[in-house]
């Protein structure tokens, strides 16, 4: 018998997995391609620290990044260059505490993986033993195809990066769009298919126009994670400072999701006007014999 108009037909069940108390279930390299046969879109926060980790992850995050933007957010570089390994690896670690559905992927810094696949696999190495990490991303197209087929054959699922890539910023002149024109555009879906045929399993989209995005994301088997690059793609990621209102400059296409910040420097006024009157701790806050 047919269902009658408005009513709600047979209910779809996710490719990820569901949010729940406990026992979480792990979000999978599988669960990536399965959302993205689905039409499911994904998502993906940065994250550098266990508590806001543990945020996100009881929120329904899929994918936890801890970046190298660790650099220019957390530590005060001026851009992601100067971030090591060492100096990633305990921030992966306490994500990867904090993680329990969420797969947590750790960028390979500037200088950790150029030089060879083996580089690349040394450092990787790192990012699991050392932090946890479940996957890494680093950046490049057709010349890290080697690299991405090493880790891959080694266990090791790697995300690429293609479009504005910040640890090339030098020699790109600067946060610049990537994919204009025919021949960029030509260029990002080549790398793409590229990275895709040595094994990536999922490729970060960031600053090309919409349609080069939607186009890579058409051809590709793989999900695209968009960052200022279009809603066509799979799924999106933020820097999370950027989303909750807690950076500095923030990018064209970092939507604020809340004002973090400015609550932050309310609390903190209130703190220091209650301190300096005399009206904080007050007995309730205050141990008795």
């Amino acid at each position: 018998m047919s269902e009658p108009d408005g009513a709600p037909g047979p209910e779809r069940s996710s490719a990820l997995p569901a949010v729940r108390a406990e026992p979480p279930k792990r979000v999978r390299v599988q669960h990536l391609r399965a959302a993205k046969e689905n039409g499911e879109k994904l998502t993906m926060l940065t994250a550098y620290d266990l508590p806001t980790a543990r945020i996100f992850d009881a929120a329904g995050i899929d994918m936890l990044l801890v970046g190298d933007s660790y650099g220019d957010n957390m530590l005060g570089h001026s851009g992601t260059i100067p971030v090591t390994v060492d100096e990633l690896i305990p921030a992966v670690r306490a994500v990867a505490r904090g993680a329990k559905r969420a797969m947590v992927v750790a960028d390979l810094p500037f200088g950790s993986y150029e030089a060879s696949p083996q580089q690349a696999m040394a450092s990787a190495t790192r990012m699991l033993k050392a932090g946890g990490a479940h996957a890494v991303k680093f950046e490049g197209g057709r010349r890290v195809a080697d690299h991405v087929r090493l880790l891959t054959d080694s266990g090791v699922p790697v995300v690429g990066h293609l479009g504005f890539t910040p640890q090339s910023e030098n020699i790109l002149g600067g946060k610049r769009v990537q994919g204009r024109g025919d021949e960029s555009a030509e260029q990002v879906v080549a790398d793409a298919k590229a990275i895709e045929a040595a094994g990536a399993v999922a490729v970060v989209l960031e600053m090309v126009p919409a349609a080069v995005a939607e186009r890579v994301s058409g051809e590709l088997s793989i999900p695209t994670i968009g960052i200022g690059a279009g809603a066509a793609c799979d799924g999106q990621v933020l820097v999370w400072l950027d989303m909750v209102g807690m950076g500095g400059w923030s990018p064209r296409f970092a939507k604020q999701f809340a004002a973090v910040g400015a609550e932050m420097d309310r609390a903190t006024r209130a703190y220091i006007d209650e301190v300096r009157a005399g009206t904080f701790p007050g007995r309730e806050h205050t141990y008795w014999d």
